[in-house]
């Protein structure tokens, strides 16, 4: 797919709680559908990864976080310019070093993360990636992956992932 670009708003989902811009069915076509794993950018910066989720009609919404708004200099309502491309990286996101490193020490807790649905992946790359020290991002890495090695395959607990006491 060769990269696409067209006009869009930031929009705001109060259900959900979050800003968006929206993909016009006739893009969605063209870009491979919900859930494709694309690279956006908007008003020309830096191109970030995201997806395209379900909004209703055949359009899609591609999540904007606030700090990526400050960013890039944009608010809600404003029209913006959108370009996006196929995400080819493996994750659909950029794996942290500190966790590719204990990946490639630990052949079970790369297996049992290989074994992941791609969401789950990405939602444990996202919590690593989330804080800035080096060392925070190794103990995170770390304690998600012991969990990970410690719960059935057949079983995943997203709150046993984090090391959360069951809910009551």
């Amino acid at each position: 797919m060769n990269p696409i670009t067209f006009k869009s708003h930031i929009d705001y989902l109060p259900k959900l709680k979050l800003t968006h811009i929206t993909v016009p069915s006739e893009i969605v076509d063209k870009a491979g559908g919900i859930g494709t794993r694309l690279m956006v950018s908007i008003n020309g910066e830096k191109a970030f990864h995201g997806g395209m989720v379900a909004l209703g009609g055949g359009d899609a919404y591609i999540t904007v976080n606030k700090k990526r708004m400050k960013k890039f200099g944009v608010n809600k309502g404003e029209e913006v310019e959108v370009t996006i491309e196929l995400d080819h990286s493996k994750y659909g996101m950029e794996m942290p070093e500190e966790l590719e490193a204990l990946l490639e020490q630990d052949r079970e807790g790369e297996r049992r993360f290989e074994m992941l649905a791609p969401s789950k992946q990405r939602y444990i790359i996202h919590y690593v990636s989330q804080v800035k020290s080096s060392q925070k991002k190794i103990d995170r890495a770390i304690m998600l992956i012991n969990n990970l090695k410690a719960l059935p395959e057949d079983d995943f607990d997203m709150r046993k992932l984090l090391g959360l006491p069951p809910r009551e």
